[in-house]
């Protein structure tokens, strides 16, 4: 890493990122914190670095080790940053322990931008396809914004100083939306006609007041927010094809109503452009280094621009031109402002103040007439008198007071600037910061007991500015008033506390001399010259006062102690702090006195000492404008001898780099008081001690003796609990034993009953049983018989067909007998006939062997009959059998439950 002295380049280079690698590790995103003194910066390896550029360092506060894609530093708690990185995750680190707070979850893309709220409380985060509404106190998702596919989300970020959100689409329709209820309050309505932009980049002014938005276009639109109406287009030059960023310049003394806007278009050029005169002030950047994103610090001293090459330039804005905070008077497309009849505006184009001698005009005394007021300029030698009128930033004091002798004020929109120039502010940071550090002084840890502020921040301020006074010098811590002094300016510059303390020590050290000579009692020595002046110029309203007994410390003290803060509204006191700051430190007493005598009438009229203090802490009616110029007559027209101005010395800023020893005060007495306080402080301390020590005791035997009673009040009451839980469970035995006798009754009943059904069943269940046996029996004797009867049948039919063979044999053997004794008888027949007859014919062996198979078949038709018989024989046994089981088990049954007794 390497760094340069960014504080001294007045050609924008600043940080420069670079390894010792050849390769350059890019820087992607930057955000400033809101003092606008530090920023942010990440890279693609997902480091991120704080850079302080007062302090010309950096540091590195977190690795996340991957790329990130958005930053945001201006939380509630200063120490914490949100990072959106390439995994669609937002994480919230706290730069000074380097420790993660909080890992937010819920987007489907890479989220591009997180808008915070000017509180600190919600955050805003926006990716192509959603927007998300974060709680940043619980880190939890609040709201989520949907779109159709369609349309895509270009941001969506929330207005300053208003909790409104503004989200803009690609369509180039733009909403406003309540953050709290997510109403939509108002749509900007598309321009129809001219070429679409396709806004892409969008900018806000401080005020929330003017939105600029541009796209693919040189053209830029701007919208007025309050009336909803477009009411300008700008054109870019034409090497503006693409407008990728827009960013406002703030300016301190502008009210939050920037003028500078600067445009960052696709050629890496960022040109800053007057968007009410459309004139171009200065650019940064060029097409060989160029930038491709940008930030502006929230005071607008600083911008940090990413160059296309990965590194960081910070450029300091006043170095960058000196046309941007200069002033000039015109009416030639610029900002006008109309005041007491005359014209001017101022124009940043030229610091030095420039009047026109024809266009300027104020009105006269006299009714109905204009006179001319022509101020020319100096010719080209300057003189003494002219260098020392010249101021910082190149404004001329002589030239700034006569624009205000004709306008009677500085406008508002560059009187802080006017004033910081009057004033010689050295803006000693480091200084300042020193006395900062040393934290609240003791003086002032109770301030808001004795001023009470309804403003918590304005409270704050005011404590912090105080304190930096009293370790300045010590009699600051003494000083009853100073608070009183300071808290107008505290007020006023409540964004810059620096610069109020600056202010104020200013107006302290000129405008307050030898006020504190005579500390801790008013400066008689001031008064008196006040009181001098007054007998001088108005004896008769001195001598009213004398009479009444009234004293300056009555009627010129509370002005000065307040300077006029309790008796002029804001306009009336910026005016008349116009022409203090412009004039000699003497001029505060010749307001002093010009008040009196221009209250001269209803001052007369009082005769009371507490209508005099009511009159001098109380506004009244006055001529702002008459006072002012009595004043400057009495300046004028007071004699040398008693004039303040040759007791007072004349102005002298602040010395830079360190302020100046403030000891013009009794030192001896500041140092009393100082112990007496720090004595009186201990003492409190002490008292405030042993009253809390007593105050313990007393709550540690109140605490005692309401437990003690309570103790008892309790014993009582569990006494009289357990009487009564006796009684009850007295009462739940009594009730428990009529139910258990109802119980045994009930028990015995069901057994008696369930005896009764169980042998119910047996018995139907052995019926059954009986049934089915006999049925079994009886199926049994029916294939027996039938069996029987086929074996009957078939021994019948075997019989007969024995019978009828038997019968045929017989008949056979006959015929062979028959014929036997034929052939006997016949002897003419051959032998060879013969044996053929004889083979022809049955043997008698055959008729053997048929005799014998007639045996065989009857012998097992018998057995067959005793087979069957004895088959059926072992049936009946079983059948017996069985019946005898069953009148067995029937009559046991029988037994069991006349055994058992009702």
């Amino acid at each position: 890493m390497e760094v340069t002295d960014i504080g001294n380049k007045e050609e924008g280079k600043g940080i420069n990122k670079r390894p010792q690698q050849a390769k350059t590790v890019r820087f992607l995103h930057v955000a400033f914190d809101t003092t606008g003194d530090s920023f942010l910066a990440g890279d693609h390896h997902g480091n991120i670095y704080v850079f302080d550029i007062s302090r010309n360092r950096f540091r590195l506060v977190q690795k996340t080790g991957q790329a990130c894609t958005a930053l945001a530093f201006s939380l509630r708690r200063t120490t914490e940053f949100l990072v959106a990185l390439a995994d669609y995750t937002i994480k919230c680190f706290d730069k000074d322990t380097k420790q993660l707070v909080s890992w937010m979850r819920g987007h489907e893309g890479a989220v591009s931008s997180i808008s915070v709220h000017s509180s600190g409380r919600y955050a805003i985060s926006t990716s192509s396809d959603t927007a998300q509404l974060w709680d940043l106190d619980t880190f939890q998702r609040k709201r989520k914004l949907n779109i159709r596919q369609s349309v895509g989300i270009q941001r969506v970020f929330f207005l300053p100083l208003s909790n409104t959100i503004l989200s803009c689409f690609s369509d180039d329709s733009i909403f406003a939306w309540e953050s709290d209820t997510l109403i939509c309050k108002y749509q900007l309505p598309v321009p129809d006609c001219g070429p679409k932009i396709s806004y892409k980049a969008f900018a806000v002014t401080r005020d929330g007041k003017s939105l600029a938005a541009g796209g693919r276009s040189n053209l830029l639109h701007l919208w007025c927010l309050d009336s909803k109406q477009l009411i300008r287009v700008i054109q870019m030059p034409t090497q503006v094809r693409t407008v990728r960023q827009l960013e406002f310049l703030p300016d301190s003394f502008d009210g939050g109503a920037s003028q500078t806007l600067g445009v960052l278009s696709q050629d890496g050029v960022m040109r800053f452009i007057n968007i009410h005169t459309c004139k171009l002030l200065f650019h940064m950047g060029s097409h060989d280094d160029a930038i491709t994103t940008a930030a502006v610090s929230p005071n607008g001293r600083h911008v940090v621009a990413i160059m296309d090459n990965g590194s960081i330039n910070v450029y300091i804005v006043q170095s960058l031109t000196q046309e941007v905070n200069k002033v000039t008077v015109s009416c030639d497309n610029c900002t006008e402002m109309h005041n007491a009849g005359g014209v001017f505006s101022f124009d940043l184009s030229n610091l030095k103040v420039k009047v026109r001698s024809e266009a300027v005009q104020r009105p006269a005394k006299s009714l109905g007439r204009r006179t001319q007021v022509k101020v020319l300029r100096p010719p080209a030698g300057s003189t003494a008198e002219d260098k020392e009128n010249e101021l910082p930033a190149g404004l001329n004091k002589k030239r700034l007071v006569a624009l205000l002798k004709a306008f009677g004020e500085y406008p508002a929109k560059y009187r802080m600037f006017v004033w910081r120039s009057l004033l010689c502010l050295p803006e000693n940071y480091a200084a300042y910061s020193s006395l900062t550090d040393k934290g609240l002084h003791s003086a002032y840890l109770a301030l808001n007991d004795k001023y009470p502020i309804k403003s918590h921040k304005l409270q704050r301020g005011l404590q912090r500015v105080l304190s930096a006074f009293a370790h300045w010098a010590a009699i600051f811590g003494e000083v009853e008033y100073l608070p009183l002094v300071a808290f107008p300016f505290v007020k006023l510059f409540q964004n810059n506390p620096m610069l109020c303390f600056e202010v104020v020590a200013t107006v302290i050290v000129n405008w307050g001399q030898h006020w504190f000579e005579y500390f801790p009692n008013p400066p008689l020595n001031i008064l008196s010259m006040a009181e001098n002046v007054l007998a001088h110029h108005d004896k008769e309203l001195l001598q009213h006062l004398v009479d009444c007994g009234i004293t300056s410390q009555l009627y010129v003290w509370p002005l000065l102690e307040t300077l006029f803060s309790e008796v002029l509204t804001r306009d009336e006191w910026l005016r008349v702090f116009d022409n203090i700051f412009s004039n000699h430190p003497s001029f505060l007493l010749m307001t002093c006195v010009a008040y009196i005598t221009c209250c001269r009438e209803p001052l007369l009229l009082c005769s009371q000492k507490q209508d005099f203090e009511y009159f001098f802490h109380h506004r009244n009616n006055l001529d702002l404008g008459a006072m002012i110029k009595e004043a400057y007559r009495l300046m004028g027209s007071t004699p040398a001898d008693i004039h303040p101005r040759t007791m007072l010395s004349d102005f002298t800023p602040l010395t830079k780099g360190q302020y100046p020893v403030f000891n013009h005060y009794p030192q001896f007495i500041v140092d009393y008081q100082s112990r007496e306080r720090e004595k009186i402080r201990l003492q409190e301390m002490e008292y405030l001690r042993e009253r809390q020590e007593v105050s313990a005791m007393h709550a540690d035997f109140v605490r005692r003796q309401a437990k003690e009673e309570a103790y008892y009040a309790q014993q009582e009451l569990l006494q009289k609990a357990e009487e009564q839980r006796r009684n009850i469970l007295a009462q739940e035995e009594e009730k428990l034993t009529q139910q258990r006798a109802k119980l045994a009754a009930m028990k015995r009943e069901l057994k008696v009953k369930e005896l009764q059904l169980l042998d119910e069943t047996k018995r139907r269940f052995l019926k059954h049983q009986q049934d089915l046996r006999a049925s079994q029996v009886q199926r049994l004797d029916q294939e027996i018989s039938r069996k029987i009867d086929l074996r009957e049948r078939e021994t019948a039919a075997a019989v007969q067909d024995l019978e009828v063979r038997q019968m045929e044999l017989e008949a056979q053997r006959r015929r062979l007998e028959q014929v036997t004794n034929s052939l006997h008888s016949c002897s003419f027949l051959s032998p060879s006939l013969l044996l053929l007859i004889h083979f022809s014919l049955p043997s008698s062996l055959s008729l053997e062997v048929a005799e014998l198979s007639l045996d065989r078949g009857r012998a097992q038709l018998d057995s067959s009959e005793r087979q069957l018989l004895k088959e059926v024989r072992e049936l009946r046994q079983k059948l017996a059998a069985r019946a005898r089981e069953g009148s067995s088990a029937s009559s046991q049954s029988v037994l069991t439950l006349s055994s058992v007794s009702p």
